[in-house]
């Protein structure tokens, strides 16, 4: 499959963009190193964890009542999927998830971001809950307790349920962003006892303009851009509800936040006048979800972009969307634009990527470790927040099963040591990052490219559902025990 359809193809899916601007085995163990020099490493307490999502690994997709999902329709027309697989089987998780938890732990991580799949506690996405659903996720929770490990929940990462497409044209609805927050209220009553950090939305980003821009995601609309803009609008008040759910039903001193994938800019060369040019590059660029959730404002130059296909909202929404949030999760990838400053409209030029810009196994990953460095730095001081967690970063790789039985991906190392020397260098100079998840725990189901692409730390066998941890796992491993990037 080609760039334009991978799996988080930054570009046009955030910000402006959305206002229609488009941008001119077994690991191989080693000697652990020494701890690191006071001062070198990450801060005390420092969070370290990993992450999946529910339709990525759980399978399961027709037992104890699970009602259908929008992926789960998606994945049968013929040619969404380029290797043609489906979620329903995926990692089996739903039935391993104890295997899956012990492979957490062997990594020593002390945190575990996970989604709760909507449609397995309400089938249709609103009416009757489903107990054997929560259930499951109670049973999640309580053996990630038992082992040592927080749960981070996530509510929403892409399985809306059919039922709401069906009936309300899912986001297009503000109806399904009541149901939602009804939904997010269910879930804070009955998990958070043990949960204390939840994120609303995963990567608005993405779900919008992939499933309803371009069809490249579930439901696989192609709709105007003034109905896109009108939905990002609509998961920022999902959100936002959400937000307000969790509040007032959840346990006294839950935490919660989004996690998106932030439309990361950077300044191309490090002076004064570049690093101004990029925050307000990261702050425009993100003018249509992240920035109105942190203000609640849309900002003059989004919506002079955006002209005729501007939201309509009103003011008691944007009341909604701007809930106070305890933390910002960013998901970061590679770097989308790299910006100068400039005379010319809102004060930032993006400059084109080169044909030669280095890249991951997945074309659309850049390889770009300063991103991480820059984008938290400039988001703290954007929106004024003290708690930031890197909700997702990490990479797919060729990922070879060697003759001796092991993978050896020293290229998934290689991102890995030089991303974390940049988020080591952020927190350095103090830039409020509290806490970092590696996506992925274990190869999963990846979305348009099936079980093609392998982000995961543990190989997996799909046909056998073997687990073998790859050498990065020993890297990982060492990151936490030390507190420190290894360089």
């Amino acid at each position: 499959m080609s760039d334009k359809v991978s799996r988080r193809q930054f570009a046009k899916i955030a910000g402006l963009s959305a206002a229609g601007m488009a941008n001119p085995v077994g690991a191989v163990e080693v000697n652990p190193a020494p701890p690191p020099r006071a001062g070198t490493g990450f801060p005390a307490g420092f969070v370290w964890g990993t992450a999946t999502s529910s339709y990525q690994v759980e399978g399961a997709v027709n037992e104890d009542g699970r009602g259908a999902s929008i992926w789960d329709k998606f994945v049968r027309i013929p040619g969404k999927i380029e290797d043609g697989t489906t979620g329903d089987r995926a990692n089996e998780h739903y039935r391993r998830y104890k295997e899956d938890i012990a492979l957490i732990k062997e990594l020593g991580c002390k945190a575990y971001r996970f989604s709760v799949a909507w449609p397995r506690v309400f089938p249709d996405g609103d009416g009757k809950p489903n107990p054997k659903g929560l259930d499951f996720y109670n049973r999640l929770v309580d053996e990630l307790l038992k082992n040592g490990i927080e749960p981070w929940l996530t509510l929403y990462h892409w399985d809306l349920p059919q039922s709401l497409q069906d009936r309300f044209g899912g986001w297009r609805s503000t109806e399904t962003c009541k149901i939602f927050g009804d939904y997010a209220a269910y879930v804070a009553a009955h998990l958070t006892d043990r949960v204390k950090n939840v994120f609303t939305l995963n990567e608005s980003g993405r779900f919008v303009y992939f499933g309803y821009g371009i069809g490249i995601d579930a439901p696989g609309l192609t709709l105007p851009q003034a109905e896109l803009n009108q939905i990002r609008h609509n998961s920022a008040v999902a959100h936002g509800l959400a937000v307000q759910a969790v509040r007032a039903h959840g346990r006294h001193g839950t935490r919660v936040g989004p996690a998106e994938n932030i439309d990361a800019c950077a300044p191309a060369i490090d002076t004064p006048e570049n690093v101004r040019a990029a925050e307000i590059a990261l702050r425009e660029m993100n003018g249509g979800y992240l920035n109105v959730i942190m203000t609640g404002q849309y900002t003059d130059a989004f919506l002079k972009f955006a002209g005729a296909n501007a939201p309509k909202y009103t003011d008691a929404e944007l009341k909604i969307i701007s809930s106070p949030v305890d933390f910002l999760g960013l998901n970061i990838y590679a770097p989308q634009n790299y910006v100068v400053a400039s005379d010319q409209g809102a004060g930032f030029m993006p400059l084109p990527i080169p044909k030669s810009f280095p890249h991951m196994n997945s074309d659309w990953l850049r390889v770009g470790p300063e991103t991480i460095y820059w984008v938290p730095k400039l988001a703290a001081k954007i929106w004024k927040t003290d708690a930031i967690y890197i909700s997702e970063n990490g990479t797919s790789g060729d990922d070879v099963v060697r003759p001796d039985g092991k993978i050896y991906d020293t290229d998934r190392i290689m991102y890995l040591r030089n991303y974390l020397a940049q988020l080591q260098r952020a927190t350095s100079e103090g830039v409020p990052v509290r806490g970092y998840f590696l996506w992925s725990l274990m190869d999963n189901f990846e979305w348009v490219y099936g079980l093609n692409k392998r982000f995961g730390l543990y190989h997996v066998n799909f046909d056998t559902q073997v687990r073998t941890p790859k050498l990065s796992a020993s890297f990982y491993r060492n990151v936490i025990a030390t507190n420190a990037a290894g360089v």
